[in-house]
């Protein structure tokens, strides 16, 4: 648990809305940390970001809070592993402007100091000065000593440092001998299948300075094998299931490989000596040999076309074959240190980066042109996303899967074809294999769009009739008065009026919080209010028929866990009054006093948060036996904290019908539509708990409703996050 990161959002009570650009905040400084001059996010905090496995942002498309709480039972995992929520700004273009897309990559091309694709021109000496290569190594040769990494280069790039707390019991490989410019060079890579432990070896390739191979082994997990990423590491199950080599083995046979002055070469070597649990002191990282600007990383695939005139990970293979990849990084380091900086600098790797991506940008474009197509149409513009660019520090490349996604040169595409469920098998095979990425689910376009009026009065009816009760019968000449003080002691009321339809006084109250008006029926229904016995009901409608499960589900939320609201306070009390009165309670963390959005004043009621479930149902048996200042309190676990608070408070405030069942008593049952809605929604909450499942422990996962934005009106969208446990719950 020591390891593990953390995050502290929005608290209890408090409704936090974010904007796009506070979004990108939490997700750049949860992908690259303060290494790469990323600031914690203003909003929320993450405790050991270096700890982190991945991040995960998952966008559910033209959905907005209004269809999460519309479909609130339906999205039955989203609510119960999410603890922070926040309101998300509602954009008019919410993917570009997640994706960050910017310039073209024609327009980059084109940026001064960019050399052109088609020009021939050899950089100029005082290009070369600005080259990254040159400003790190200088423009003289080195020996192979030159350019091994550093203690410091090592432990800031996450390699396995000897004496270090989370290299405990990884094997030393004991090559202490002083190194010099003839010291041998071996190239070493593995592959990794993803397994209950995390990532493991599952097969390890040595070549030695004349690109012999004299290691090529099939390794058996210890874990079982969740995800065998074949598409990448070329293993199956048909191909371990013979296999009898463990992890000990193989570290047994490096070591006694290894001469004591061997200097390993490798592409992200640092992966690979993790995955091993081994410890080497000399490395030669090609990844970081070859510089580019900003830490950025060009790609071994590249390197070895660009540099060597070599193709290898060739698509028409079943994954990689290491031995290739170990051969092509030995011989790139081989080719750095025989020709130098400067030479290398020349061959201006910037530049061909940009002319591949070009060419692939050319393919496209004539790939996806029609029949016929005319002069005068514009082809679709493909771009470079500027955000999702600045993550491929570290060489840590985005995964985009769904409505966008990125070809292999990185230019950000169109699917519109792919289905939630080919989006979700291929999110279970890639998403573990990445550091950062945006997996898009989408409902059908008519679901949404079409609707979303209906939906909005649905939503509203639907609170309307839950917060209201009706209480009665009463005396003729009852006091109403005293019936509005006895109701108020359950929370805030918003309107109250007698109704005089029947043969004796019933009054209709509409609180302003669910606390209220369940308190209302729990408490007072069978008591003696203003001189009679009376019954608390909320209105018979089709909205309140499942209110008893809706209820439950609320209190079941893991926002609401360890929450319980407090009714019957004086409106002079301040937060500090509050804090004194609760001070003795164990375990309270965060008490939030609500206020009147309108008038700023103080409600009569409260939210405290505790530690744990234990504590607030403690606290509960006391605070209903308590007065304070002279008032007597009510409290029950928590429906509403956090903004769904504020967000029920809009709603009933907002313009709109608020005769509650009037929208349901249009029609007797939900039409054909709407019941396909509800289970496609299902469904879709399902595929999230599933990739949920397959994720990482300590992987961040945001969700997010984008919300809608249009001419005809807008709904804020909503996000909801955490950070995965060891136990597939979300981390606070």
């Amino acid at each position: 648990q020591e390891k593990a990161s953390r995050l502290s959002a929005a608290l209890c009570g408090e409704d936090c809305e974010i904007s796009q650009e506070q979004l990108y905040e939490l997700l750049k400084y949860a992908a690259l940390g303060k290494d790469h001059n990323a600031a914690q996010p203003s909003w929320c905090h993450i405790y050991r970001q270096s700890h982190l496995a991945g991040v995960v942002v998952i966008v559910l498309h033209e959905m907005s809070q209004l269809h999460f709480y519309r479909f609130y039972l339906q999205f039955r995992h989203l609510r119960r592993v999410f603890r922070h929520r926040f309101t998300l700004t509602p954009s008019a273009n919410f993917p570009a402007s997640l994706y960050g897309e910017g310039a073209s990559v024609e327009e980059q091309a084109t940026a001064p100091g960019v050399t052109s694709p088609g020009s021939d021109r050899v950089p100029g000496s005082s290009d070369l000065q600005c080259d990254p290569i040159i400003q790190k190594y200088g423009a003289k040769r080195r020996g192979l000593t030159g350019y091994t990494l550093t203690l410091e280069e090592q432990k800031r790039n996450d390699y396995p440092i000897k004496g270090s707390p989370g290299c405990k019991g990884f094997i030393y490989t004991e090559c202490n001998q002083q190194r010099t410019d003839s010291s041998p060079l071996f190239g070493l890579d593995c592959e990794m299948c993803l397994t209950a432990k995390g990532n493991e070896v599952t097969r390890v390739s040595l070549v030695d300075a004349q690109g012999r191979c004299l290691l090529n082994e099939l390794v058996k997990p210890e874990g079982a094998v969740v995800n065998y990423r074949t598409r990448f590491s070329g293993i199956t199950k048909k191909m371990l299931l013979p296999v009898k080599t463990r992890l000990s083995d193989i570290q047994t046979r490096l070591k006694k490989m290894l001469p004591n002055d061997a200097v390993l070469v490798g592409h992200s070597l640092n992966s690979d000596l993790q995955a091993l649990q081994m410890i080497h002191p000399s490395v030669i990282d090609t990844s970081l040999l070859f510089a580019r600007s900003e830490g950025r990383r060009f790609k071994l695939k590249f390197l070895a076309k660009a540099v060597l005139g070599k193709a290898i990970q060739c698509e028409q293979k079943l994954g990689h074959d290491p031995a290739e990849d170990a051969r092509a990084a030995l011989e790139l380091a081989q080719f750095f240190i025989a020709q130098g900086p400067a030479k290398v600098a020349k061959l201006n790797l910037e530049m061909l980066l940009t002319t591949e991506k070009l060419a692939e940008l050319s393919q496209n474009k004539a790939a996806l042109q029609p029949q016929g197509y005319g002069a005068q149409k514009q082809p679709p513009r493909f771009s470079k996303p500027c955000f999702l660019d600045c993550l491929q520090v570290m060489g840590q490349t985005p995964l985009l899967l769904g409505r966008q996604e990125l070809g292999s040169s990185g230019l950000c595409q169109s699917n519109l074809s792919a289905s939630n469920k080919q989006v979700l098998q291929r999110a279970l095979e890639d998403v573990p294999l990445a550091t950062f990425s945006v997996v898009q689910f989408s409902l059908r376009p008519e679901y949404i769009a079409s609707r979303l009026a209906g939906l909005c009065e649905k939503v509203r009816s639907k609170l309307a009739d839950v917060l209201t009760i009706y209480a009665g019968p009463f005396e003729e000449s009852f006091c109403l008065k005293s019936v509005k003080k006895e109701f108020g002691k359950c929370g805030p009321i918003q309107a109250l009026s007698v109704v005089t339809e029947t043969c004796q006084p019933y009054v209709c109250v509409r609180y302003e919080v669910l606390e209220a008006a369940q308190l209302a029926v729990e408490n007072l229904n069978g008591a003696e209010v203003a001189g009679s016995c009376i019954r608390v009901q909320r209105p018979v409608t089709a909205a309140t028929l499942d209110c008893d499960v809706w209820i439950k589900a609320l209190e079941e939320d893991i926002e609401n866990v360890g929450v319980i609201y407090v009714a019957g306070l004086k409106q002079s009390l301040t937060e500090a009054d509050l804090q004194e009165e609760f001070s003795h309670l164990k375990d309270l963390e965060t008490l939030f006093l609500p206020k009147d959005l309108q008038n700023g004043k103080h409600r009569t009621c409260c939210f405290l948060k505790f530690q744990t479930p234990q504590s607030a149902a403690e606290a509960l048996d006391v605070i209903n036996n308590w007065t304070v200042k002279g008032n007597r309190l009510r409290s029950r676990k928590a429906l509403a904290s956090g903004h769904l608070w504020r967000w029920i408070w809009q709603m009933n405030h907002s313009k709109g019908k608020q005769e509650g069942s009037t929208a349901y008593e249009k029609t007797e049952q939900l039409s054909d539509c709407e019941q396909d809605l509800r289970k496609r929604v299902k469904k879709l909450d399902h595929h999230i708990k599933k990739l949920y499942r397959s994720l990482q422990p300590n992987t961040l996962c945001v969700v997010l409703f984008p919300g809608t934005s249009s001419a005809s009106g807008s709904q804020p969208g909503l996000g909801l996050m955490g950070i995965k446990d060891d136990g597939g719950r979300s981390a606070c």
